[in-house]
């Protein structure tokens, strides 16, 4: 992509009503606007809010709203020029139950008040191979769900790592979180079901490579701080 592309990429991006997009002064250590009322000040309505982090070009995000009218959602990464595909689409289909928030996740909390989530999506995020910290699913990203996440919500990890699957498990394993399903192959199981067959642009390319992708579905239902499993580093 050449610099003029993403400039008008970033420029487009200001005029989608979708996509908010708080500056670093927004949300360090203070609560976004919005918090709290996603509800009643992006979708006017009532309905339970779904959250994917790392969306990128949000096809997860619009798929599932297409799939769920009945329910809102909103895409968050830090990619502007990523955003906006998916805020350009949602915008000229009139998608009234999708929104992105441009932000870095570890500001999340910034943007979402106590149990304002029903549902978290991670789709296939940086494994991160060397820094556990940073994988999205390591107890310190985990805690901040646990601020916003209702306390029956669910968290999905759809990825091709074998790594942040096995490590997730054992995280939810050690914190004693309620796992629903884990599957090391969804397609070549025979368990990818609507829902699960979405394809994202990176995981077509995963696919197209042989590589066999993962899904996790797991609570965040222990009250206590969530800790790191004495394995952390959990090899495939």
């Amino acid at each position: 992509m050449s610099g003029k592309d993403k400039l008008r990429k970033f420029r487009e991006n200001e005029s989608f009503s979708c996509l908010l997009q708080p500056s670093t002064e927004d949300v360090l250590n203070k609560d976004y606007y919005i918090k709290g009322e996603w509800n009643s000040e992006m979708f006017h309505n009532d309905n339970p809010i779904v959250v994917e982090l790392g969306c990128g070009k949000g096809e997860y995000t619009i798929a599932l709203s297409q799939m769920f009218p009945d329910k809102n959602f909103i895409g968050v990464d830090i990619k502007g020029a990523r955003l906006w595909k998916g805020a350009k689409f949602a915008t000229e289909h009139n998608l009234p139950n999708v929104a992105f928030l441009r932000t870095r996740i570890e500001f999340i909390q910034s943007a979402f008040a106590s149990d304002e989530i029903s549902e978290i999506w991670i789709t296939f995020a940086d494994p991160q191979p060397k820094r556990a910290k940073k994988r999205l699913t390591h107890p310190l990203f985990l805690n901040r769900y646990k601020n916003f996440l209702a306390h029956d919500g669910i968290i999905h990890l759809k990825t091709d790592s074998q790594l942040l699957h096995n490590y997730t498990l054992e995280v939810a394993k050690c914190n004693h979180l309620t796992v629903i399903e884990h599957n090391n192959d969804i397609y070549g199981s025979g368990s990818a079901n609507d829902l699960l067959s979405i394809k994202t642009f990176y995981e077509a390319q995963f696919l197209a490579q042989g590589l066999p992708i993962t899904y996790m579905a797991f609570k965040l239902d222990n009250k206590e701080e969530f800790v790191e499993p004495p394995s952390a580093g959990i090899s495939v």
